[in-house]
């Protein structure tokens, strides 16, 4: 992308100072503007080479900007072609075979490294379990807050201290059943 950019900035005709007396100096003036609106056109709306969903209009202005300019097309497509390897409705014999033929895309190679890696596969496992659902934010947060927890509780080395921090664990665990029958009875009799 920035190489495209660059590429059309240092084609843009060189121009001097002060006013433009023939019509093929502000013929020239006028190209080098274009040249620098569709570079900044072009830096403006890079997001839509990654979008997902593009609506009608972004589509018009994808093709306004890629316009002479295959390799953004080329990157589009790929990009395309990645976003429907993490569709859902596909199962992971079908994706395996799409990342394939990712993988054979040879003009990008250096780009999709990424598609290289194994654990990319791995990640497509989780297109058979029709059952999972979404995680929330929320949900995110305390699975985070779990595993901070964790850290701290398995940074201390020593296995005596280990084996403390798991009775202490366990201790809690029993006191929060005995905590939910108080507060449980506690509403009862508040509601009588």
């Amino acid at each position: 992308m920035a190489k495209v950019r660059k590429g059309l900035t240092a084609g843009a005709p060189k121009v001097g100072r002060g006013r433009r007396g023939t019509q093929a100096a502000k013929r020239t003036v006028q190209r080098k503007k274009r040249i620098e609106h569709k570079a900044g056109e072009l830096f403006e709306h890079r997001y839509l080479l990654v979008k997902r969903r593009l609506s009608a209009s972004e589509h018009a202005t994808l093709r306004r900007i890629s316009r002479g300019q295959p390799q953004l097309r080329t990157l589009r497509e790929l990009m395309e072609g990645v976003i429907r390897l993490f569709d859902r409705r596909c199962r992971l014999a079908t994706a395996l075979a799409k990342l394939a033929r990712l993988r054979r895309f040879g003009r990008l190679r250096e780009t999709l490294k990424k598609l290289e890696s194994p654990g990319l596969e791995k990640a497509l496992v989780f297109l058979d379990a029709r059952l999972l659902g979404t995680t929330s934010n929320a949900v995110e947060r305390g699975n985070r807050r779990h595993r901070k927890m964790q850290k701290t509780v398995y940074r201390v080395r020593t296995l005596g201290e280990i084996e403390g921090r798991l009775a202490l664990d366990l201790q809690r665990e029993l006191r929060r059943t005995d905590r939910s029958k108080r507060t449980r009875s506690l509403h009862k009799i508040r509601a009588a």
